[in-house]
């Protein structure tokens, strides 16, 4: 029952529905869930220490308002993790295979969304085309630290600038070209630099947005 609330209320948090500054209030979970106190509080303790909920000593638990320096922190670790992926994944057996069988519907129902403007579809669709890196790469430890920081990543994807979208796009394509050619060190190398272009579009856009730190 812990699990089934964690992942509820993790859902609502990266998909938006529990904004930044949002109050976990046990009863009210509770009562949506139709789950007991008990449960609830446990994963409220385990989103606060996977992040994605802080902890405000004799106020409770809050969904955290991710600014610049959380972004900067998350992302630095998501370029090391991504490379480490990509490398893996161009190295494995059916490498071309996983390409052309998952990646490319992905990247391709990501043009579509991105041509509709439909930024929500397009968010689920850039973190299931990375998670499914994190996943094929054999490392589970990784893919359990990834999905954490993907999640938490998305918290602040709103702030994505709407120019970068065909960029992240064409990167997407030269990770998939790297790991279909079985090219480990080319795949490893576009991973870190498709992390690294974001950091610098979301950067820009907070500066833009006027939000500091």
């Amino acid at each position: 029952m812990a699990q089934t609330a964690y992942d509820a209320i993790r859902a609502m948090i990266v998909n938006g529905e529990l904004t930044g500054g949002t109050k976990m209030v046990v009863r009210v979970l509770s009562e949506r869930l139709r789950l007991s106190a008990t449960p609830i509080k446990s994963a409220l303790v385990a989103l606060e220490r996977d992040g994605f909920l802080v902890a405000i000593p004799h106020r409770g638990f809050y969904v955290p308002q991710i600014g610049l320096r959380d972004m900067l922190e998350i992302y630095e670790l998501r370029e090391a993790l991504d490379g480490i992926a990509g490398r893996k994944v161009a190295q494995s057996t059916g490498a071309a295979e996983f390409v052309r069988s998952v990646l490319q519907p992905l990247l391709e129902k990501q043009h579509e969304r991105a041509d509709a403007g439909d930024l929500d579809g397009l968010r689920d669709l850039d973190t299931e085309f990375h998670r499914a890196i994190w996943h094929a790469c054999g490392n589970a430890r990784l893919a359990q630290v990834t999905d954490n920081l993907g999640g938490q990543s998305r918290l602040a994807w709103q702030l994505r600038p709407a120019g970068g979208i065909q960029r992240a796009l064409r990167e997407h394509q030269a990770i998939m070209d790297a790991i279909a050619a079985g090219n480990a060190e080319r795949a490893e190398r576009a991973s870190r630099a498709h992390v690294r272009h974001s950091v610098v579009a979301f950067e820009k856009a907070v500066r833009q947005a006027g939000a500091g730190e």
